[in-house]
């Protein structure tokens, strides 16, 4: 939620600093996007930092470099919360591990219990995907579809960079009013309510407003602007 907050007030500090420029050259806009989009790579090189840093996980140390003896080290040093076991640098104990075969996969998975849960874990995946990039990638849509980021200058050069900061500000007020908190709300109650009942209450009712929003579009656009906002930042929320 922070991350998408931060692209969009990226985007409006990149345009508030190319603002003369674009007014005077619109073909300006094309350094702003490329800008944004290099420092979107800013986070990544961190992480990617961070998980070349880390020590392996003991599943990993068992299965792949099938060294049994730091793996051992790795998980009682886990479950110890402490340093004390100092064994992983020693030569280690290889052993042949035989690895997963495909056979092994449709064996276990072959069986309804094991694959309907990865049918379902995938599946509802697949669609949460639908709707989160199906809402989240046409913020602009929208915005442009309530008339939110269209603008009545004159001059074209500045009605372009009118509507690219109603947007990024459209953004940043969609992000905080449902995204964010949707977010927090979930990291707040997901241990008391539980995982299950809370993606089966977001499924719901994301089905319930889609249902809505695609049937009354047109006519929330044309005589309720603010019902169409907060049922879109509802979307947002769940």
């Amino acid at each position: 939620g922070f991350g998408i907050l931060g692209s969009a007030v990226v985007a409006l500090v990149v345009l508030a600093a190319f603002k003369s420029a674009i007014i005077s050259d619109v073909s300006y806009v094309d350094y702003c996007w490329r800008i944004v989009l290099g420092c979107g790579a800013i986070p990544g090189i961190a992480a990617l930092y961070f998980r070349l840093t880390i020590p392996e996980t003991p599943r990993y140390t068992m299965d792949v470099e099938h060294d049994v003896n730091k793996a051992t080290s790795d998980v009682a040093n886990y479950l110890q919360k402490t340093d004390t076991i100092e064994d992983n640098d020693g030569p280690g104990n290889h052993v042949g591990v035989p690895k997963a075969s495909w056979s092994d996969f449709t064996s276990y998975f072959g069986k309804w219990k094991n694959g309907k849960v990865l049918l379902g874990t995938s599946m509802s995946w697949f669609a949460l995907d639908i709707a989160f990039y199906g809402i989240g990638l046409n913020n602009g849509i929208i915005l442009s579809a309530i008339g939110y980021a269209d603008t009545q200058d004159a001059d074209f050069n500045l009605r372009a960079y009118n509507s690219l900061k109603n947007m990024a500000l459209g953004n940043i007020i969609i992000t905080i009013m449902g995204t964010v908190p949707g977010y927090w709300v979930t990291v707040a109650f997901v241990d008391k309510w539980g995982r299950k009942p809370i993606q089966i209450m977001g499924f719901i009712v994301l089905t319930v407003l889609f249902i809505v929003m695609g049937a009354a579009f047109n006519p929330l656009k044309e005589h309720s602007i603010p019902a169409f906002i907060v049922l879109f930042t509802l979307l947002q929320v769940f």
